[in-house]
This record gives structure tokens, sequence and C-alpha cells, in this order.
């Protein structure tokens, strides 16, 4: 039986930091364009340099940022808002 053994090194999440990649959230507690705003702000903080769209009619946050996911998570979460996993 010949097996292709899978490279975990291509795998590992270190690899890539230092590149932004886009991010999608589902954000529930959004309301309004204030909320969608706070949501914009809490990201921006963590990285100031992240392309951030919030969409409040979707439940929709959409990040491209150096920043690992889970940071991404708790700021949005920070701010009141409840971030699908």
């Amino acid at each position: 039986m010949n097996r292709k053994v899978h490279n975990t090194r291509f795998c590992d999440p270190r690899i890539f930091q230092g590149i932004e990649m886009k991010q999608i959230f589902t954000v529930t507690g959004m309301t309004c364009e204030h909320c969608e705003k706070a949501v914009v702000r809490a990201v921006r903080q963590l990285d100031r340099a992240a392309e951030v769209h919030a969409d409040r009619t979707q439940n929709r946050v959409e990040v491209d940022s150096e920043q690992p996911r889970e940071a991404l998570a708790q700021a949005i979460a920070e701010e009141g808002y409840t971030v699908a996993t």
C-alpha cells in the first residue's frame, strides 16, 4: 500500500504570520450604523491597517488583517456583540 504522507509544515499557522488574511465572522447584535462603526473601530484598535466591512443586515463582518482570528473575534465580543464560532 503506497500512502502519501501529508506535510504538516504547510498547515502550521505560524507560516502565515505577517500575511493579511480575509476572515469572515457571523456577528449578532448589530442593529444600527453606530453598531457597525463600533465593530470597525474595535478591530482597527487591534490592527490599524485592517480592512473591515460590517453589514448588520447580514450579521456579517469581513476583516483583512494580519491578526489571528481569535484576537479579532475577541475585539468584536468585547464591544458587546456575539461572534459565532
